[in-house]
């Protein structure tokens, strides 16, 4: 099975059209609930993997509990952020608590809690799944239901590429894990064009087709009132498989913040449709093909998909990214440039060709430069933008000088350092005669 790097020039993007809708977000509104999501939304995870051979599961789990010191405490992180461990169908379940998605922050998070797991010798069986739960926390208002039918349908719209960038296999003809647990059939035909989401949440509640907290896209958790707005916000993504490399896990939870985002601003212009007739028909197909209860071992067979059927998956994930692009830009991480290498060659086809999670977390770690600032010089720099120590400087020429003459260090030097402040969004202010940082 093999993937080819993507270029920008051979994608031609699925045309974007919207559903008329009454209750379209302003201008306003957007910026507001746009705000709103990026300070109180929490983005946690259910991290399944499997008992090392010839270990009881008891054992098993006890020995987990006792090394990631659960909190117990949704409001306590602990010391590795584990809410629980429990005894799960493939082995276990460490719940991990949600926080507001910060790059340095999750990363080492995660390299901790996996640094265990690794140490311990799990493994990641074909059963063993990522939840992603999305909360936000101390809601006092209701969120626009369109909000919600927007993010069903871009994942709709984009549901076999992100399937094929989340998928998890070793093996070519099982690169997803069964389609019983995150069901993708009722999501896949349910529209929230005729039906409100309070309704769809309704309808799924009642099935008999899927069991309701197994949808690929879970509602269970949600509440509306009788306007049909949500009176919280948590929703659950089943479809990743299990994964144990950091760096994708942490770009993983920074592409379901950036859906929500891209969910508020395009509620201004009505319901995006998820795709054409004879576009969502082999959406249907591929999403088939990826996901379904066919192989052995708790796989789906996936060997329909091969060289042709990546490149349209590729295709299906690129196009969302290169949509999401702006809200990306507005994260100043490398959470865009891991997602890129991901679409290229997810989990799953490194799995294949080297079942290493080291070498793929290395791999993964070479594309995602983010400065780190902890040593003296930057430590010196930034005490001076963030105190005023320097101010009223009639250019920046003049202002790095006198950095300079204090510090002892170049000027050169110093303007490339507040170059890589990237999260800090630093600036010029002429007023103030000095560098300020935005954040």
């Amino acid at each position: 099975m093999k993937s080819d790097k993507i270029r920008t020039n051979d994608l031609k993007s699925e045309e974007i059209f919207f559903f008329e809708r009454k209750d379209v977000l302003t201008h306003r509104e957007d910026v507001y609930y746009q705000d709103l999501f990026y300070r109180v939304l929490k983005i946690g995870t259910e991290l399944e993997c499997a008992r090392p051979r010839k270990v009881s599961p008891v054992e098993f789990k006890n020995e987990i509990a006792d090394l990631m010191k659960p909190s117990g405490d949704l409001e306590s992180l602990g010391e590795l952020g584990i809410y629980n461990v429990v005894k799960e169908h493939c082995g276990i379940e460490l719940q991990v608590i949600g926080r507001h998605p910060q790059w340095n922050a999750l990363l080492e998070q995660y390299s901790s809690i996996i640094s265990i797991l690794m140490e311990k010798k799990v493994r990641m069986k074909a059963t063993c799944g990522l939840h992603f739960h999305l909360i936000a926390i101390g809601l006092a208002e209701n969120i626009p239901e369109i909000i919600l039918a927007n993010l069903w349908n871009l994942i709709r719209r984009h549901a076999p590429g992100l399937k094929f960038l989340f998928s998890g296999g070793k093996v070519a003809d099982g690169i997803c894990r069964r389609r019983q647990h995150n069901a993708h059939q009722e999501f896949m035909s349910i529209s929230p064009i005729d039906l409100k989401m309070g309704e769809i949440k309704y309808k799924l509640e009642k099935s008999l087709v899927v069991p309701e907290h197994q949808n690929f896209f879970n509602l269970e958790h949600l509440k509306f009132n009788e306007k049909g707005d949500l009176e919280n916000f948590h929703i659950e993504l089943r479809f990743p498989d299990g994964d144990l490399a950091p760096t994708s896990i942490v770009a993983k939870t920074y592409l379901f913040f950036a859906l929500v985002l891209k969910a508020v601003e395009i509620s201004k212009y009505g319901l995006i449709h998820p795709g054409d007739n004879s576009q969502w028909e082999r959406k249907i197909e591929l999403m088939n093909y990826l996901s379904n209860n066919d192989g052995n071992l708790a796989r789906s067979d996936t060997s329909k998909i091969g060289e042709e059927e990546i490149r349209e998956l590729q295709k299906n994930a690129s196009n969302l990214l290169f949509f999401l692009k702006s809200i990306f830009n507005k994260f100043t991480n490398p959470a865009y440039t891991v997602l890129k290498s991901l679409i290229e060659k997810p989990i799953s086809l490194r799995r294949i060709e080297n079942d290493n999670w080291e070498a793929i977390e290395d791999e993964l770690r070479a594309t995602a430069y983010y400065p780190d600032f902890i040593d003296n010089e930057d430590s010196k720099i930034i005490k001076i933008i963030e105190l005023g120590l320097e101010k009223n400087k009639s250019s920046i020429s003049e202002w790095l000088e006198d950095v300079s003459i204090s510090t002892g260090i170049s000027k050169n030097e110093i303007k490339q350092r507040i170059d890589g402040y990237i999260e800090k969004y630093p600036v010029w202010d002429s007023e103030l005669g000095a560098f300020i940082f935005q954040r």
